[in-house]
């Protein structure tokens, strides 16, 4: 394992390493300076990506209600997630992606703003939802997702990110809330 990573204590140590055993990291891209973490190794091997879902779906068996992936690859995490649980998924996309009605919460980028999107109607109110996404960075994706998750009725009861960058601060944006950093760096 890299020396910089860190192990969450609000996950089981065995998902730490086996998303660390199955993750590549390219320097340099996608941009001179950027260490890539690829995720894509995890995905592939069918045994491994079972052992994650399954290990995901004990640590929040009787918590939660349903699973909202952020677009795009917490769909990905998200929808076997659910199914292994027998909840549903809601899907928080990127602005313009959903047909109406829908419910929208914008923030800040660096050099501008972007925009998350939900159907209200594909959330039950009193709902307990765990949020679920690749990847916290700044943490506008999850902050503006979680907006809108509770302004549809529901509670985000947790959320949980595969690898956090700490360095970029994204819990800032999430204050009072309890993160399941898989791998934090």
């Amino acid at each position: 394992m890299t020396s910089s990573v860190v192990h969450s204590e609000t996950v089981p140590e065995s998902l730490t390493r086996l998303v660390m055993n199955h993750l590549r990291e390219i320097p340099d891209f996608p941009e001179p300076g950027v260490l890539f973490r690829d995720i894509t190794p995890l995905l592939a091997d069918g045994q491994a990506f079972t052992e994650l879902v399954e290990g995901l779906a004990d640590h929040y068996r009787g918590r939660i209600d349903a699973v909202a992936g952020l677009e795009s690859r917490g769909f990905i995490l998200a929808a076997p997630l659910a199914v292994s649980l027998g909840i549903g998924m809601i899907t928080v996309r990127k602005g313009g992606k959903l047909p109406g009605p829908v419910i929208g919460v914008d923030y800040s980028l660096e050099y501008g703003t972007a925009r998350m999107e939900l159907r209200p109607e594909t959330v039950t109110p009193g709902l307990r939802v765990l949020v679920i996404d690749d990847v916290l960075a700044t943490g506008g994706t999850a902050a503006a997702s979680i907006s809108l998750i509770e302004q549809a009725g529901a509670s985000v009861e947790a959320i949980c990110m595969l690898l956090e960058l700490a360095d970029l601060g994204g819990r800032r944006q999430l204050p009072g809330r309890e993160i399941d950093s898989i791998v934090i760096f």
